[in-house]
C-alpha cells in the first residue's frame, strides 16, 4: 500500500494543493471476476509507466537509475536549498556555479551522512525506499575504510560509496536478499492496477511540513547537545597548553588543554582531529575529508555566523564545510576579515591506505587516513597565487627594540620578508625618541604583519606603529623561547642547515647574513621573523632560496631621502584624503605593465637617485624610448600578459606550484627571451648606455629553456578520479615510467580480455564495461541474461544490471593500485623537475629583474609622455652650493586636461638668488600648492622623469623634509603644536646645505608671541647656520620685514585682487616679489558662511588688537622702507656668535658678513 500511495501521490502531486484536506477513503469494492480484464489493465499500466517513468523514477528513487545520478543529485540540491535559506556558494557536479546551494555530502572514498540530509524534502521516503541498495552498502561498509570504525550512530560514518546511500537504523541487522527476478519497476507497482482500490491520501501543507522538519531539527540538535555536553564540557572554558586561563597574562592563546579524560573518549578520527587542533586554537582550521574541507565546533561556528556556511552536527562535532575546489576562494574570506588559516590535507586515499597497511604487517597501523597539518595561512605571509589580491609586496616584519629608558635613543633591528617572491631584508639603525626612521620604514613597507617581542617593545614604538599602520596582525613572541637571542639565531640556522648540511661550514650563507653576523640586534629580529616562519611551516621554503640582502631606509650615500612624513605631506604613495593612489605621484608615474616592475618602480619612487650620473643614464633611456616609439609599444605589448615570475620562482623553488603555473613560467621566460632578442635586433637605434647595459647583461637562459623543452610532455590525466594536467616524462627517457605505463596497458587488455570472455560464456554480446565514480569495470549485463550467483550486483538500471565477479574485483584492485603508483610517479616526478628547474633560481631571478628593470624604465618614459606641455629634461648641476631653478612649474598631478587653467610659476632658490623664499598670501592663495610642487618636481628630476615646466635646472637633493599642515597625534598622546616641534627639531638635526626644506605657518600652534618667536629662530638659524634650500610660508608679516636684509633670504607672495568697494578678493595664484600686508582672513570667513555678524565683530577686534599690541599681526599693511638701521634679535645673535665663538664655521661667518654688509648699506 505505501508503494501505491507513492505512484498515486507522485503522478496527482501537480494538481494538489498543499492546504488542500485529504480525501475520505474510498470504500472496498467487491473483486471483480474479470481477471483478464485486469491483467490487460495491468499491461497498459505497465505499458504507460515504462513509456514516462524514466526520468520521474529518477526523482522518486535515485537508486534505480545510476546514469542520472548527476541530475537527482542536482535535483537534490536544489529542492534543498529551497528550504534553506542561509546556504553558502559551492558548485554542482556539473560544474555550474551557483549563487547560493547547500553543503552537499561528499562523493569520495570517505563520506559522512549528513543529517539534513535525512530530513531534507528532497529525500522523505528514501530510506524506505532503498533498503535493498542501502543493505548492499551497508555490506560494503564492513569492508571500507571508516575513519570512526568503533560502534557509532549512522552520522558518524564514513561511507566509501555514493552518499545518497543512506543506511535505514531499522534495517541494520537484516541480511542482504537474493536479487529478484522482477525488474525494479514491476517489483514497484506489481501489485498495482485500475481496480485496485484508490490510496489514501496523506496530504500535508507546506507550513505542516515546515513545522514537522523543525521540530525533528530541534529534537536532534537537543540529542546532540545532551549526547556530547560531558564529552566536550572542557570546552566551555578553554585554557591554554599550561592551563592558563584567558584572564592571565601568561595565556597563549594559540594552544588549548584537552584533559587526559577527554582524549579517551575521542574516537580515532577526533583524535586526529584535535591533536592538530589543540596546536592552532586561534586559527581556523580547515581539515580534509574526501573531497571536502571541513570546520569543526568553534571554527564551525565561526563559518556559521561569519561566512553564512550551513551548519550540521556529525562526528560528535559541530561542522561546516566547503568543496575542496572552493578553498583558496573560502581561505581569501576568512583571511580578509583578519583570521589566521590552517589546512590539514589527506596524505593518501583509501587505495593507499589499503596498499600501506598491507606493507605494514605486524605492525600497529592508524585504521583512518593519514592527515597532516601542511599549511598555515595569515595576512603577512600569503605565498599561494589564489589566495593573493595585489601584485604589490606584502610584508611580515619582525621588530626588535633595545632602549634602556624613556628619554634614551633606542635602537632597531628590523628583518622582513615578502613571503611571495622569498625576498628577506634586514636593517639596523639608531632612532631619535620621535621614531622618525621606524615610521619612515613603516611608511614605505606598510607591512601587514608584525612579529614583536612580547614585553620587550616600548610604549612609545607601540604608539608609533599602532598611528601608521592600519589594522595589521600583531605576533608577539616570549623572548629566546620564540623570539631568538643571536646566539640562538645562529645556532638555529647551523643546525636546521637552512643554507646547507654542514653545520661548521658557513661559506655557503648569504652574504648580506654574514655581514650583519656580529650585529646582535638584527640577528635577534632574523631569529624572531625565522621561529614565526618555522610556526606556519614557510622557514625552509624560503630561506633556503637564500634571497637575503640589506635594506637602507634611508640610504642617505646613494639616494635622496624621502622620509614617512615627507612621503605622506607630499601624498607620493597615498592620498591624504581616503589612503587611494587618486592624485599621487606613483598614480602618475607608475605605468609598469609585469608585476615585478611594478614592486621595482614603487622601490626607485621612495629612493629617487642622488648621483648626477645615474640620473642622467635614466633620462637618457627615457629619451631613447619616447624617441622610438615602435621599440616602446612592441615592448609594451609583448610585455602584457607575462605572468609574476618573480614569485613563480619562489613558488617553483618551495615546491607549492601547480603544473599549469610551472607550464606558464617557462612560457613566460619564453616571452622575455623573444623581448631581449628584439631589443638586441634594434640595439644600434639605441644611445642609452643603461638600456644597452641590461640588454647585454641578460643571461643565458636559452639552453636552460631547451632542457625543459624536451624533458617531458604536457598530459592530462587522471589523478585522484580528477581529470588533471600533469607533466609527464617523454617516452624513452624514464625507464621507471614505461615500465609502469606497460604494465597499466596490459592490465587494460586483461580487461578486455576478461569482457570477451564472459560475452562467450553468457552468450550475449551486449555485455559492456561502465564505469561510475570509483567503481570502475562494472559488467553491465541486460536483465534478460542470468548471471552466475556468485556475482555481485552492483547497481541497477532500466534495462541492465550492473555486476562485479570476484576475478574482476581482484583486477580491479590491481589496476587501481597501479594507477595510485602512477599518480605518486607523476607527483614525485613533477618535483623532480622542480627541483632540476630551481637549480638554476639566480638565473631566473637575474632574468626577471633585468626585465623589471626595462618596464621600470618604460614606467618613467609613459610617465613623461603623460605630462604635456611644457616640459622638459632636468639639467642636474654637480657643485657645492645648493641651486633650484623652475620656470613655468605647475603641479604635475593635474589632470592633462584641466592643466591649462593651472597657473604656472617660477621658482628660483640658490646660486646668484638667495636660498631661502620666505612666502606670504592671502588664505586659499595657493601657497601650499606652490610649495608641494616644487618638492614633487625634485623627486621627478631625480627620479629619472621630466618635469612639468619649461626650464628645469638643479643640484641633486640628498633630502626633502616638510613640516605642512596642522595635525596632533592622540594614539601618541601628542598636541598638535607638539608634533610640530618634534617635526621643527628634525629638521635642525639634520638639514644640510644640500636639503631641501619646506616649513609651511610654523609657529600657529601655540600663542602669537611663541609661535612668533619660534618662526624667527627657527628661520634664522637655517639661513645662517645651516645654508640649506628652502621655502617658508608664513601669515607673520613682520617676520618678513625683519629678514628683509638678509641676503640668503628673499619675500614674495602670492598676488591677489582686491575690490574694495564689493569686499571680495581674486585670487590670482602667481608668485610676485614682495610682502602680502594682509592674510584676508575675514574674506575667507565670510566665503565659508560664517555669520555677517560674527565677522563684523572679529574685524573690529582684529582692529583693536592691533592697536594695542606692539607686534604686527596680520590685519593691516606694514611700513617696510625704514631709513634707519635697526640691530634685530638676528643682528645681535650673529654678534655674539662671532664674539664666543674661536673657531666659526666659515660658511657660517661668510654669510653673517654678508648680512651685516648689506645693514650698512
Amino acid at each position: 500500500m505505501a508503494q501505491q500511495q507513492t505512484l498515486f501521490s507522485f503522478f496527482k502531486k501537480k494538481n494538489e494543493t498543499p492546504s488542500a484536506p485529504a480525501p475520505p477513503p474510498p470504500t472496498k469494492k467487491p473483486q471483480q471476476t474479470k481477471t483478464s480484464t485486469k491483467g490487460n489493465n495491468d499491461k497498459k499500466l505497465n505499458a504507460i509507466v515504462t513509456d514516462t517513468a524514466t526520468e520521474t523514477l529518477a526523482i522518486a528513487d535515485p537508486m534505480v537509475i545510476d546514469n542520472t545520478t548527476p541530475a537527482i543529485k542536482e535535483h537534490d540540491n536544489q529542492m534543498e536549498a529551497s528550504d534553506n535559506d542561509d546556504l553558502s556558494p559551492m558548485f554542482t557536479k556539473s560544474r555550474r556555479a551557483r549563487k547560493r546551494t547547500n553543503y552537499a555530502i561528499s562523493d569520495s572514498d570517505e563520506n559522512d551522512v549528513d543529517d539534513s540530509i535525512l530530513n531534507s524534502p528532497c529525500a522523505p521516503d528514501r530510506n524506505k525506499k532503498n533498503v535493498k541498495r542501502k543493505r548492499l552498502f551497508q555490506k560494503k561498509m564492513a569492508e571500507s575504510d571508516d575513519d570512526d570504525y568503533v560502534d557509532a550512530p549512522v552520522s558518524d560514518i564514513e561511507f566509501d560509496e555514493d552518499p545518497l546511500a543512506v543506511e535505514d537504523e531499522s534495517d541494520k541487522n537484516t541480511t542482504p536478499e537474493t536479487p529478484t527476478k522482477l525488474t525494479p519497476l514491476r517489483e514497484r507497482f506489481q501489485s498495482i492496477s485500475v481496480n485496485s482500490p484508490p490510496p489514501k491520501k496523506t496530504t500535508q501543507s507546506f507550513f505542516s511540513n515546515s513545522s514537522t522538519r523543525d521540530v525533528q531539527r530541534k529534537e536532534h540538535g537537543k540529542q546532540f547537545k545532551e549526547k556530547n555536553e560531558n564529552r566536550y564540557s572542557w570546552l566551555a572554558k578553554p585554557r591554554d597548553a599550561d592551563q592558563n586561563t584567558p584572564d592571565s597574562p601568561e595565556y597563549d592563546p594559540r594552544t588549548l588543554y584537552i584533559p587526559p579524560s577527554a582524549w579517551n573518549t575521542f574516537t580515532p578520527f577526533e583524535r586526529q582531529y584535535w591533536e592538530v587542533k589543540c596546536k592552532q586554537w586561534d586559527t581556523i582550521l580547515f581539515f580534509k575529508k574526501g573531497k571536502f574541507y571541513e570546520l569543526y565546533e568553534k571554527d564551525a561556528d565561526v563559518g556559521h555566523k561569519d561566512f553564512d556556511l550551513k551548519m550540521t552536527d556529525r562526528v560528535n562535532m559541530r561542522m561546516v564545510g566547503v568543496p575542496e575546489m572552493t578553498f583558496d576562494f573560502w581561505a581569501a574570506q576568512f583571511i580578509a576579515r583578519g583570521f589566521k588559516v590552517a589546512k590539514a590535507d589527506q596524505m593518501e586515499t583509501a587505495i593507499g591506505k589499503s596498499m600501506r597497511e598491507r606493507n605494514d604487517t605486524g605492525k600497529k597501523v592508524a585504521k583512518v587516513i593519514e592527515r597532516k597539518l601542511t599549511s598555515v595561512f595569515t595576512a603577512g605571509t600569503l605565498v599561494d597565487s589564489g589566495m593573493l589580491t595585489s601584485e604589490m609586496s606584502t610584508y611580515c616584519m619582525s621588530i626588535k627594540e633595545y632602549c634602556p629608558s624613556i628619554t634614551s635613543k633606542p635602537e632597531f633591528g628590523i628583518c622582513f620578508v615578502d613571503t611571495a617572491t622569498a625576498e628577506f631584508q634586514l636593517t639596523s639603525f639608531t632612532d631619535d625618541v620621535g621614531r622618525s626612521k621606524l615610521e619612515t620604514i613603516i611608511v614605505q613597507l606598510k607591512p601587514r604583519e608584525l612579529v614583536l617581542e612580547k614585553g620587550c617593545v616600548s610604549q612609545a614604538t607601540l604608539r608609533v606603529l599602532k598611528n601608521t599602520l592600519m589594522d595589521p596582525l600583531w605576533n608577539f613572541l616570549p623572548p629566546e623561547k620564540e623570539f631568538w637571542s643571536d646566539e640562538k639565531t645562529l645556532d638555529e640556522i647551523r643546525i636546521t642547515g637552512y643554507f646547507g648540511d654542514d653545520v661548521e661550514d658557513e661559506s655557503s650563507w648569504p652574504h648580506a647574513l654574514k655581514e650583519i653576523r656580529d650585529q646582535k640586534i638584527t640577528l635577534s629580529a632574523l631569529g624572531g621573523l625565522i621561529s614565526y616562519l618555522r610556526q606556519l611551516m614557510l622557514d625552509k621554503d624560503l630561506l633556503s632560496a637564500k634571497n637575503i640582502s640589506i635594506y637602507d631606509p634611508i640610504r642617505q650615500t646613494t639616494s635622496l631621502v624621502l622620509d614617512g612624513q615627507t612621503l605622506a605631506n607630499l601624498e607620493v604613495l597615498q592620498n591624504s584624503d581616503d589612503g587611494s593612489i587618486d592624485g599621487t605621484l606613483i598614480q602618475l608615474l607608475g605605468n609598469a605593465v609585469t608585476p615585478f616592475g611594478k614592486r621595482l618602480f614603487k622601490r626607485w619612487l621612495c629612493h629617487p637617485l642622488r648621483n648626477v650620473a645615474d640620473i642622467n643614464d635614466r633620462l637618457d633611456a627615457v629619451e631613447d624610448l619616447n624617441e622610438h616609439m615602435d621599440i616602446h609599444e612592441s615592448l609594451s605589448r609583448q610585455l602584457v600578459g607575462i605572468p609574476d615570475l618573480e614569485r613563480l620562482i619562489s613558488r617553483i623553488h618551495a615546491k607549492r606550484c601547480q603544473v599549469k603555473e610551472f607550464l606558464a613560467a617557462l612560457e613566460g621566460f619564453e616571452k622575455i627571451m623573444t623581448i631581449i632578442g628584439e631589443l638586441k635586433s634594434s640595439q644600434d637605434r639605441l644611445s642609452s648606455k643603461l638600456l644597452k647595459s641590461i640588454i647585454n647583461k641578460f643571461p643565458d637562459i636559452d639552453t636552460k629553456l631547451n632542457f625543459f623543452r624536451h624533458g617531458f610532455v604536457e598530459a592530462t590525466v587522471e589523478i585522484d578520479y580528477q581529470k588533471m594536467k600533469v607533466i609527464i616524462p617523454k617516452s624513452g627517457v624514464n625507464q621507471e615510467y614505461d615500465d609502469l605505463h606497460e604494465q597499466i596497458r596490459q592490465a587494460e587488455k586483461r580487461f578486455d580480455s576478461h569482457l570477451l570472455q564472459k560475452k562467450k560464456e553468457l552468450k550475449c554480446s551486449e555485455l559492456k564495461y561502465h564505469n561510475s565514480g570509483k567503481e570502475i569495470y562494472q559488467i553491465e549485463v541486460p536483465k534478460k541474461v542470468k548471471v552466475p550467483k556468485e556475482w555481485s550486483q552492483m547497481s541497477t538500471i532500466l534495462k541492465a544490471t550492473r555486476y562485479y565477479n570476484g576475478e574482476l574485483q581482484q583486477m580491479v584492485q590491481n589496476y587501481k593500485e597501479l594507477l595510485e603508483t602512477k599518480t605518486a610517479f607523476i607527483k614525485n616526478f613533477t618535483n623532480q623537475v622542480y627541483g632540476q628547474f630551481d637549480e638554476h633560481y639566480e638565473l631566473w631571478l637575474s632574468a626577471t629583474q633585468c626585465i623589471a628593470y626595462i618596464d621600470a624604465l618604460m614606467s618613467l618614459a609613459k610617465g613623461s609622455a603623460k605630462l604635456g606641455g611644457p616640459s622638459c629634461r632636468p639639467e642636474l648641476v654637480e657643485q657645492e652650493e645648493g641651486i633650484l631653478e623652475f620656470r613655468d612649474l605647475r603641479h604635475p598631478c593635474m589632470i592633462p586636461g584641466a592643466g591649462q587653467d593651472f597657473i604656472p610659476n617660477d621658482t628660483v632658490l640658490g646660486g646668484e638668488e638667495p636660498s631661502i623664499l620666505v612666502l606670504t598670501g592671502p588664505n586659499m592663495g595657493g601657497k601650499s600648492t606652490l610649495l608641494r610642487q616644487s618638492c614633487i618636481a625634485i623627486i621627478m628630476a631625480q627620479l629619472g622623469s621630466y618635469v612639468p615646466a619649461s626650464y628645469c635646472r638643479l643640484t641633486p637633493c640628498d633630502q626633502i623634509f616638510t613640516r605642512i599642515g596642522a595635525n596632533d597625534n592622540i594614539l601618541r598622546g601628542e598636541s598638535t603644536f607638539m608634533v610640530e616641534l618634534q617635526e621643527t627639531s628634525k629638521i635642525l638635526h639634520e638639514a644640510t646645505p644640500r636639503s631641501m626644506v619646506i616649513l609651511d605657518e610654523l609657529g600657529r600652534g601655540t600663542s602669537t608671541f611663541d609661535g612668533y618667536a619660534i618662526a624667527y629662530s627657527v628661520l634664522h638659524y637655517l639661513s645662517i647656520h645651516v645654508g640649506c634650500l628652502a621655502m617658508f610660508s608664513t601669515h607673520y608679516q613682520t617676520l618678513c620685514q625683519e629678514f628683509e636684509r638678509n641676503p640668503t633670504i628673499k619675500n614674495m607672495h602670492m598676488g591677489y585682487f582686491m575690490d574694495e568697494e564689493e569686499h571680495r578678493i581674486t585670487f590670482l595664484y602667481k608668485l610676485i616679489p614682495g610682502i602680502c600686508g594682509k592674510s584676508f582672513g575675514m574674506n575667507v570667513a565670510a566665503m565659508a558662511g560664517v555669520p555677517d555678524s560674527i565677522v563684523k565683530k572679529a574685524a573690529a577686534v582684529a582692529d583693536e588688537f592691533e592697536r594695542t599690541n606692539r607686534l604686527q599681526d596680520t590685519s593691516y599693511k606694514m611700513d617696510l622702507d625704514q631709513p634707519q638701521m635697526n640691530l634685530t634679535p638676528a643682528v645681535i645673535a650673529d654678534a655674539s656668535y662671532l664674539l664666543n665663538d674661536p673657531n666659526p664655521n666659515p660658511k657660517v661667518l661668510r654669510r653673517i658678513i654678508q648680512g651685516l654688509s648689506k645693514i650698512s648699506n
